[in-house]
């Protein structure tokens, strides 16, 4: 017999399964389910699954094997269960469907004569019944259950050029997909047919064979990458400063962020650690400060450049500064005489409890990539920079921007 099920259930190791494929497909093109096909071949759902798309038990790409036509006696061998209904509701359950619907049977009656579970029945009714009278027609649903189901489907983005035309546009300006499906929802309140999600945008630019959005655009995303990848954390320390107070010392008000003026600091370091520009977030509002450090970046310097940015602060906007172990605030001290402003040291590998100025130091990396000199970026162009990172939309500030919130702000501190 053409067909034989494997006895021997034990892990046969790496290996070809070229004849366990073929007659994988071979049951699967006479209608038996993908669960019970794997069972018959003797092997895993998963593994039926990879070679479904596309990929065979070797790595190589293979297209299904055609059915043979010579080998009638594989029907009989593998007839399917009538009690293992298909995957699929078929023509003849939807005429069942219909003929129960006229004899006011409930839903839940209809799927336990089916055998599937009431959200089928209900999803079905609701999906294929007809758009204008609401009367559910077999035929008809069977028709636009056949039209949906090729793959690949054009996506919303790829058949609606207003969207797609929005959404390029605010990526060149480097703005996130999630800010983008945001701005959507609040410029077209009542238009869904511009509503996204972030993944849809995110599949949009990744996803090969979509074409939807311009594939250079994912250099204007954060990462600035070709392909999605998991993101690492270091487990780098840093030395250890003198005198150094903790962020557990921090007043409670600088932790809840409803007082404004604590702020967050760090460096962004440019190539072979010779340069560097400072950023300062203040955690109430999220807006951002750029500090210049044209002759480099030693305590000594730091410490200068701090000062005179927080000489362009009014007192009330000066609370407390949070820095993480780097030797660049070995100052800390001679800066707080200066400036009146106390400095708080994060815990050792802990960048979370600076989670504000860590987030803004990625977006900062679009401007300012790693392994380039950052030296050659005037005061000018940094203020610009923090300008334009000011007026995005932000989703912990209720999509209003730092420089909004900021403004609201200032007319209550004290």
């Amino acid at each position: 017999m053409d067909f034989e099920i494997r006895e021997n259930r034990k892990p046969q190791g790496p290996r070809k399964l070229i004849r366990e494929r073929e007659r994988y497909f071979r049951l699967v093109d006479r209608g038996i389910t993908y669960e019970e096909a794997a069972r018959l071949v003797g092997i895993n759902r998963r593994t039926g699954k990879r070679w479904r798309n596309g990929r065979s038990a070797s790595g190589a790409n293979k297209a299904a094997p055609p059915v043979d036509p010579a080998a009638p006696h594989l029907a009989l061998a593998v007839a399917p269960d009538p009690a293992k209904p298909s995957r699929y509701l078929g023509e003849s359950d939807r005429i069942h469907i219909a003929d129960r619907l006229r004899e006011k049977a409930t839903i839940r009656q209809i799927a336990a004569e089916l055998g599937r579970a009431p959200s089928t029945i209900s999803r079905e009714i609701r999906r294929n019944r007809h758009p204008v009278s609401g009367q559910y027609r077999p035929h008809a649903a069977q028709a636009r259950a056949v039209a949906r189901r090729p793959r690949p489907k054009p996506g919303k983005i790829g058949l609606n050029p207003e969207l797609r035309d929005f959404i390029q546009r605010r990526l060149t300006l480097r703005w996130s997909p999630e800010q983008i499906c945001h701005a959507l929802r609040r410029r077209f309140p009542h238009r869904p047919k511009m509503h996204v999600t972030h993944e849809t945008i995110y599949q949009a630019l990744y996803v090969q064979g979509r074409g939807e959005l311009r594939r250079e655009l994912t250099r204007a995303l954060r990462t600035g990458r070709a392909m999605r990848r998991p993101q690492r954390q270091s487990n780098k320390r840093l030395p250890r400063i003198r005198d150094m107070v903790m962020i557990s010392e921090r007043p409670a008000e600088a932790a809840d962020r409803a007082v404004p003026g604590h702020w967050e600091g760090d460096l962004i370091i440019g190539k072979d650690s010779r340069s560097a520009i400072g950023t300062l977030v203040e955690r109430s509002t999220r807006y951002l400060m750029l500090v210049h450090l044209p002759a480099g970046h030693n305590a000594a310097e730091t410490r200068e450049a701090l000062a005179q940015a927080a000489a362009t602060l009014p007192p009330h906007l000066l609370r407390s500064l949070t820095w993480d172990q780097g030797p660049e605030m070995a100052a800390h001290r001679a800066f707080g005489i200066a400036t009146d402003i106390p400095v708080y040291f994060c815990d050792p590998g802990s960048p979370w409890q600076r989670g504000s100025n860590e987030n803004t130091n990625g977006l900062l990396r679009q401007y300012f990539p790693k392994g380039t000199d950052l030296s050659v970026h005037s005061r000018e162009h940094l203020d610009s920079v923090a300008a334009e990172l000011n007026s995005r939309p932000r989703k912990t500030l209720g999509w209003e921007t730092p420089a909004e919130r900021l403004a609201k702000l200032l007319p209550t501190a004290s």
